[in-house]
């Protein structure tokens, strides 16, 4: 069977794929109610032997709502009115969320505020007081 190709790296065998059809809401004219063109596309993470750990868990993180407590990732196509288009449109949002989940995280570098920064950022709490104890009533010295 051919493998749908995510990266170099990574490809996923067309038997980790399940494809269901099922009746489609909006576009269609009189196939909408005849014709089962939305597609649910099943893909199972957790027991996927072409992705690595680290790709798995990140693509858990990403996939978000879209995957089951079993850990089955559910894309559902139903943007076209045919089935191949929906067919390939699930397949390639698949691949994008591998490819994704494949690239390696950029460490993020701290930063500390300049002295300017920190300048500006008092003087504007500075001015903000003033301006909010103008709003009080003033008090009556006898």
């Amino acid at each position: 069977m051919p493998n749908l190709i995510v990266t170099q790296a990574i490809s996923i065998d067309e038997s980790e794929l399940e494809e269901r059809f099922v009746q489609a809401s909006g576009p269609g004219g009189q196939n909408v109610n005849k014709v089962a063109t939305a597609v649910q596309l099943r893909f199972d993470v957790d027991k996927s032997p072409s992705l690595s750990d680290t790709v798995k868990q990140r693509l858990r993180t990403i996939a978000g709502r879209r995957l089951t407590a079993e850990g089955v990732l559910v894309i559902d196509a139903r943007r076209f009115r045919t089935q191949e288009r929906n067919r390939s449109d699930a397949r390639e949002r698949l691949i994008g969320m591998v490819r994704r989940a494949a690239m390696p995280m950029s460490r993020r570098i701290p930063t500390r505020p300049t002295l300017a920064e920190k300048r500006r950022r008092l003087d504007e709490k500075k001015i903000r007081s003033t301006k909010k104890q103008s709003r009080s009533r003033p008090v009556l010295d006898d």
